[in-house]
């Protein structure tokens, strides 16, 4: 007989809706773990005793994690996602007829609440990681990744020129240029819509715009100098978000940016430190900043930091200094643009000079700062050592008179750096490092919700990215519960491991060196 299911929406249901959210679903597992209440105590002093209640602290934070955990950029469109799923109410604790905040108070309150705020659910939550031995703190993986910024390319506007500067720019190669679309606010000051850079510097991005276009009306045979064109964070801003700043990298689209930095620990890949920076700095600029407040957040737990690893984007020479000096061994692959030898010269270091292949001393001149505002050594020989010499021609050329040699100030630590890169060592190190940082990039970038940047300014970049690696750092803790189950069971598989292994050791130094073996 056919059956035929008749539906009669009841006025009256007997329902629960704890019993209907399984043991093993996610989201009732990190209610269990999770505990919020001391955000009540530390946002109390933001309301007043008279109106309207608010959103409650502890809701919101769950709504924030919720977005990042389920990939959705969107407040309004996280309201709706909520209101359909009967784990993420439990989570919340919301019953089936109570309505969700609306997606606006959620906007608000991320404004609202200060970033000290967000950085201690940070550390709570990396605490329950450490708690449950996924951190280890002996080598940290550093690196930097580029986070589009809320604001387009099509609205932004060009910097009025400074007092004096204003003949030079008139020159310009984008004098005429006007935004495509002009936004409906200013949120800048006058600081960010002035042009703050040197006539030096500005003439170089005026010869390297020259070049550009050279090379493409060359390559695709167009003449018409209009076509071309090149934006720069010296020349243009963007008045809807002030903080974001134009930049790319091979492969991918000029843009308004933000540099999301971390730092992984590398042994379960447990974020232990996350900030939002400038795009248009190196990466090499924040990379003694990184390391002090990792190696601040693992005291707390007693833990030691004792080797950084990090891409060539980091190497420098005060970086290497720095890092040595607190007592870290960086395992950073030095630049391009060292010299580990010299063809014709040799260095003698307990004298601090080079001597050429002729015999002649080289000898330290003075200690400057480059344009790149590196420290740098600048060595010379005197005209007489080099007037009669047999190898002028190849070593300084007809017109020089003497010879010069500069290399940085920190050459010490870049030969260490370089010894330590050609090292077994070094190459385990590197393969570390791509199996933690980048695929930690990877995920947070893909599926939580750091693809872009929903919110404006610096201090709102840095709250979605501590709320992004607050629910990966999650999501790993309650995958690590999992497998290995609670912490008798661990200390009993632990010392079965300890066991097996010595009776190893014993079998192979007693058995193996055997005559019959």
């Amino acid at each position: 007989m056919q059956g035929k299911k008749p539906f009669q929406e009841k006025l009256f249901n007997n329902f629960q809706l704890s019993e209907r959210i399984p043991k093993e679903n996610f989201y009732r597992r990190l209610k269990e773990v999770l505990n919020l209440e001391f955000l009540r105590t530390r946002t109390r002093h933001l309301y007043g005793d008279t109106g309207n209640p608010s959103i409650d602290p502890v809701v919101f934070f769950k709504l924030m994690l919720v977005s990042y955990l389920e990939n959705i950029s969107s407040d309004r469109r996280l309201i709706d996602f909520c209101s359909l799923r009967l784990d993420i109410l439990y989570f919340l604790g919301y019953d089936i007829d109570e309505e969700l905040p609306w997606h606006s108070t959620v906007s608000r309150t991320r404004q609202l609440y200060e970033e000290k705020l967000f950085e201690e659910l940070f550390s709570q939550v990396f605490s329950l990681c450490v708690e449950k031995g996924m951190v280890s703190g002996h080598s940290q993986a550093v690196d930097s990744a580029l986070i589009k910024a809320n604001a387009s390319m099509s609205s932004m506007e060009k910097k009025q020129p400074a007092e004096g500067m204003k003949e030079f720019l008139e020159r310009g190669r984008n004098e005429n240029y006007e935004p495509r679309r002009k936004s409906k606010e200013d949120k800048t000051d006058d600081g960010d819509r002035t042009i703050s850079s040197s006539e030096q510097e500005l003439k170089q991005l005026d010869t390297r715009n020259k070049y550009f276009e050279a090379k493409k009306s060359d390559l695709f045979g167009n003449k018409t100098h209009d076509s071309f064109a090149s934006f720069s964070n010296r020349l243009y801003y963007s008045p809807t978000d002030p903080d974001a700043r134009i930049a790319t990298k091979p492969g991918k689209p000029r843009q308004f940016n933000y540099l999301c930095s971390m730092a992984v620990d590398t042994a379960q890949g447990v974020i232990s430190h996350v900030q939002a920076d400038y795009a248009d700095s190196k990466d090499s600029r924040y990379l003694v900043d990184i390391t002090g407040k990792t190696q601040r957040e693992l005291s707390r737990h007693r833990i030691r930091v004792e080797n950084v690893l990090a891409d060539t984007g980091f190497s420098s020479g005060k970086n290497y200094h720095d890092l040595e000096q607190q007592g870290l061994i960086p395992y950073i692959p030095v630049s391009g643009v060292y010299k580990h030898e010299r063809d014709g010269f040799r260095y003698e270091k307990s004298k601090d000079r080079f001597v050429c292949r002729n015999r002649k001393k080289v000898l330290l001149k003075k200690v400057f700062a480059n344009a790149a505002g590196s420290l740098m050594k600048q060595y010379r020989t005197r005209r007489e050592d080099c007037r009669d010499c047999p190898f002028k021609k190849t070593c300084i050329g007809e017109k020089a008179h003497e010879k010069k040699i500069e290399v940085s100030f920190y050459q010490e630590e870049y030969e260490r750096a370089w010894k330590r890169q050609h090292s077994k060592v070094f190459k385990r190190m590197v393969k570390l490092r791509h199996s933690t940082i980048e695929r930690v990039f990877g995920n947070l970038i893909n599926y939580y919700g750091l693809r872009k940047i929903p919110t404006i300014g610096m201090s709102g970049a840095h709250k979605c990215m501590l709320m992004s690696a607050v629910a990966y750092n999650l999501k790993k803790l309650l995958k690590h519960l999992t497998h290995h189950g609670n912490s008798n069971v661990q200390a009993v598989r632990g010392k079965a491991c300890l066991f097996s292994k010595s009776l190893l050791q014993n079998f192979m130094q007693t058995v193996l060196p055997h005559p019959a073996f």
